[in-house]
């Protein structure tokens, strides 16, 4: 039976914006960061030439340097300032959290609650410098060595000054952009960094609709294929916007308390778990590894050996790990359900969340609290993880497949769209949330006026 809240929410229409003034600030606010995002990416960075820059972006096609363009909206091909993007920020992230499930001091921080959140934010933010200086540096190094072995002067002066400037540039690029995302959190409507990605993401989709459709035009692309791709994209979207809210709620039960009229009552609560709990990490994991010998090839350049062992390696490697290759296609999967399972069970500790059930004096029905309990919640989190990794595979594997099959772009890739959709979701979730915070305080004006008047 629908709770009134969700009576509630089934009334909203876009007739309540008009009263919600907050809210309308908060999303006037996050547009307007967008669009500064959106300017910044077109800035280059000092001592770069901005007309030598498509040649060299032709020669990174395909390896993890595309992969990260297109989660920058464009801004690493253009070498603009803001070129690395929120990518440090989100490693260092991944890496902390990694190390807090694992390393006992960084464990007990996590447990202090807001205090010990805090503290790994901050080592999350020196994280993510020291990442973007390294990166900022092989960044300005590469860019050098382009120009000098294809004959490109990308660089007007290159040199030591140049590459420090640039990493400056960079990593001042970068922690914008982290600023920006956490005014976007408090000020604005959602998730900050999450929707500087997407819109990174959807920035890219005018060309990418315009290339397609110009394909067709031509005959490039036949019009059975263009539509054929439209109704695959559509399938996956209402795919992963069901899936991604899928969970598999555990009922929790807690003791009986006394209540104000003297009644004993025994309250239940759930506990929720998300058939994908790893997110879009496991794809972009899966999706670095495989490309980086392409990677590393494009940037060796000329000076790789072929006679050599190392790059008879190299070699080898990229052809069997070109995009829709048998190989690279199950490695693919295989690397995507591995890193499922991997980084679910850094993220959520069943022995944790039993400990905080017990000590909250919750408990599920027919399982013992402590150590039955923990491998109550391991047994279910195993089976959800499965289809949520078969989940995953799909939705990434399939539009791999179509893009290797067709030639079109890897601008809606599974990872692209799993981006897009998520935080789109959550995003309209929380405009949600605000409109029933609105229409719940015009309820209780409602009846504080009633009562007056009574």
């Amino acid at each position: 039976m629908a709770s009134r809240a969700d009576n509630i929410a089934s009334n909203m229409n876009l007739g309540n914006f008009a009263k919600a003034t907050e809210l309308r600030q908060r999303i006037w606010f996050t547009i307007g960061a967008l669009i500064v995002f959106r300017f910044l990416s077109y800035v280059p960075l000092p001592g770069v030439n901005p007309a030598a820059l498509q040649n060299l972006a032709d020669l990174g096609r395909g390896g993890v340097l595309e992969l990260f363009n297109t989660f920058s909206g464009g801004s690493l091909e253009r070498m603009s300032l803001i070129a690395l993007g929120v990518m440090p920020y989100i490693t260092a992230s991944i890496v902390v959290q990694m190390a807090s499930a694992l390393h006992p001091t960084l464990a007990a921080l996590k447990k202090e609650g807001a205090t010990g959140r805090q503290k790994l934010n901050q080592y999350t933010r020196y994280g993510t410098v020291f990442l973007c200086a390294i990166q900022g540096y092989f960044l300005a190094a590469g860019l050098e060595s382009f120009s000098a072995q294809n004959g490109i002067s990308a660089v007007v002066e290159p040199g030591y000054m140049f590459r420090v400037g640039a990493v400056i540039s960079l990593v001042g690029g970068t922690m914008f952009l982290l600023w920006l995302g956490e005014q976007i959190t408090s000020r604005g409507i959602g998730n900050g960094v999450s929707l500087i990605i997407m819109a990174g993401i959807v920035a890219q989709f005018p060309t990418f609709a315009t290339n397609l459709f110009e394909g067709g035009r031509t005959g490039s692309i036949s019009p059975g294929i263009i539509i054929g791709f439209m109704i695959m994209v559509v399938i996956l979207i209402l795919l992963i916007s069901y899936v991604e809210r899928a969970q598999r709620r555990l009922l929790v039960k807690y003791p009986k308390r006394a209540t104000q009229n003297g009644m004993m009552q025994q309250d239940n609560s759930y506990l929720p778990l998300k058939l994908n709990t790893a997110g879009v990490i496991p794809p972009i994991f899966a999706s670095s590894l495989l490309l980086l010998p392409l990677t590393i090839s494009q940037f060796a350049g000329n000076s790789v050996d072929t006679e050599s062992t190392f790059g008879g390696v190299i070699v080898t490697l990229n052809q069997y790990l070109a995009h829709g290759q048998p190989i690279y296609m199950t490695l693919y999967g295989l690397g995507i359900i591995f890193f499922t399972f991997f980084y679910t069970a850094v993220v959520f500790n069943p022995e944790e969340r039993a400990e905080d059930l017990k000590k909250g004096g919750g408990f599920i029905p027919g399982i013992r609290p402590g150590k039955r309990t923990a491998d109550y919640l391991e047994y279910v989190l195993t089976r959800i993880t499965v289809v949520g990794a078969i989940y995953l595979t799909l939705v990434c594997v399939i539009p791999e497949y179509m893009i290797a099959q067709t030639g079109i772009p890897l601008f809606l890739g599974g990872t692209s769209l799993l981006i897009v959709v998520n935080v789109t979701v959550d995003t309209l979730s929380q405009i949600q949330s605000h409109l029933l915070a609105h229409q719940y305080g015009d309820l209780i004006k409602k009846a504080k006026l009633k009562g007056r008047m009574r």
